[in-house]
């Protein structure tokens, strides 16, 4: 059954704000913002300690509840009964937008079941503000948000995400970035253009912008610190890189296939032929050059 809103309608119940705060820099807040956690009855905060600094920064009274992945299932109902009760209630992450790498998004969904009015505020994004810096095409893109921990499961995220045409954008930890973007280039090849977006609006802010190959090596050489988002330049070839097609092929067929399709040399067909496949180099140049074993 179709569902309307009109946001600043009066009501006899409360209203759920999703509130956006900075992701580095404090400036980049909002008058609407600040003005909207003073007004509200309660602030439900995914790190109450990280949000008090904002809070205290600009002199801001409003209480506090905790929010967060570990004790949403129990803390949404509470929440919406007081907004039904007749509170409002602004939603906050520890930076930028809520609900989308945090629980929010359940209590939106409880909120818009309840029939309870939600209010999104605009305000920074990590994800947006990198890419439109990126120097890689800003549309179509594709936001996935962290990919999988586990290498075997990274790899087959990584497989399927070749089949999209779209920027790819990700978030990523100073701890698995290197490893991440290994695993890209093993699957994108050495080629591919990427951009590291490393501590956005921070006083750090660092753009890393090669191809794979080069930013590998970069990240081989750093003392990697901050968060990032990563920035995948789309698959241009999707359509013809079904997924491992390639497992049918010899070896001199696949680097031959790359070669064409990606114009590389030999050399860097046979590095990324041998990545992908995780099969020693010599094993792919031996089977290309035809050479005895």
């Amino acid at each position: 059954m179709i569902k309307t809103q009109k946001s600043f309608e009066q009501k006899n119940q409360g209203t759920l704000f999703l509130v956006p705060t900075p992701i580095g820099n404090l400036e980049d807040i909002t008058f609407r913002a600040v003005n909207m956690l003073k007004a509200v009855d309660l602030i439900a905060s995914e790190d109450t300690r990280n949000t008090q600094k904002l809070l205290n920064h600009f002199k801001v009274e409003t209480p506090q509840t905790s929010f967060h992945e570990h004790n949403s299932k129990e803390r949404t109902p509470q929440l919406i009964e007081k907004i039904k009760a007749g509170q409002s209630i602004a939603q906050v992450s520890d930076a930028g937008m809520p609900s989308i790498s945090d629980p929010g998004v359940d209590l939106v969904r409880a909120a818009v079941d309840a029939g309870i009015t939600v209010v999104p505020l605009p305000g920074p994004n990590a994800a947006l503000t990198a890419l439109i810096a990126s120097g890689l095409s800003p549309q179509p893109f594709y936001f996935l948000g962290f990919l999988p921990r586990k290498k075997k499961d990274l790899t087959a995220e990584l497989e399927e995400l070749n089949k999209r045409k779209e920027t790819l954008v990700f978030y990523e930890s100073p701890h698995r970035v290197k490893q991440v973007v290994e695993t890209m280039q093993a699957v994108y090849g050495s080629e591919r253009k990427i951009v590291l977006a490393r501590e956005v609006t921070k006083r750090f802010e660092e753009f890393i912008r090669g191809t794979m190959e080069e930013v590998c090596e970069w990240l081989s050489n750093e003392n990697i610190r901050g968060e990032f988002v990563i920035i995948v330049e789309g698959n241009e070839h999707a359509e013809t890189l079904e997924d491992k097609v390639w497992e049918s092929w010899t070896l001199k067929e696949h680097v031959s296939f790359v070669m064409e399709n990606e114009s590389l040399p030999s050399k860097k067909a046979i590095k990324e032929v041998a990545l992908l496949r995780d099969i020693p180099k010599r094993e792919v140049y031996a089977a290309y050059h035809e050479l005895e074993n």
